[in-house]
């Protein structure tokens, strides 16, 4: 699972730790989302700033837990796209411990492409799929 190309640091911070004395398993979707966000802007797909101009929607999430993971650990967030519909994006996941390396989740979400303003589904653009295609090395047309 060495095989992403991008990265999202996160530090666990207190209020993601719930009575159990572990992070909420709550906290694993914001881990990803995060991640996903970040992967968006990195490759200039999303300003950062615009919601409305973001251009995808979560249709579908599944998180596989494996480790738990606690206050102050120092962990990556590992997000790729792995394929690209007509429609949808299917983005992979690993949260991993920064320093051991150790998987302690892994996840995917379905993001179909979407026009906030007018509030319906878009096809996933060429330039959309030739910048990630770029990115993971691999043509998503």
């Amino acid at each position: 699972m060495c095989d992403y190309r991008y990265f999202f640091p996160i530090n666990v911070s207190y209020s993601d730790i719930d009575a159990q004395g572990h992070v909420n398993n709550t906290r694993y979707g914001t881990y990803i989302e995060s991640a996903r966000l970040a992967y968006l802007q990195h490759l200039g797909l999303w300003d950062g700033e615009d919601f409305q101009q973001l251009g995808v929607i979560v249709a579908d999430v599944h998180i596989t837990y494996r480790l738990p993971l606690f206050y102050g650990q120092q962990i990556e967030v590992g997000a790729r796209v792995s394929h690209i519909g007509s429609k949808s994006l299917k983005f992979e996941f690993i949260i991993r411990d920064a320093e051991s390396k150790a998987i302690c989740a892994t996840g995917e979400t379905i993001n179909v492409g979407f026009d906030y303003t007018k509030e319906v589904s878009t096809p996933i653009s060429t330039h959309w799929r030739n910048i990630i295609g770029e990115f993971e090395g691999q043509p998503f047309s």
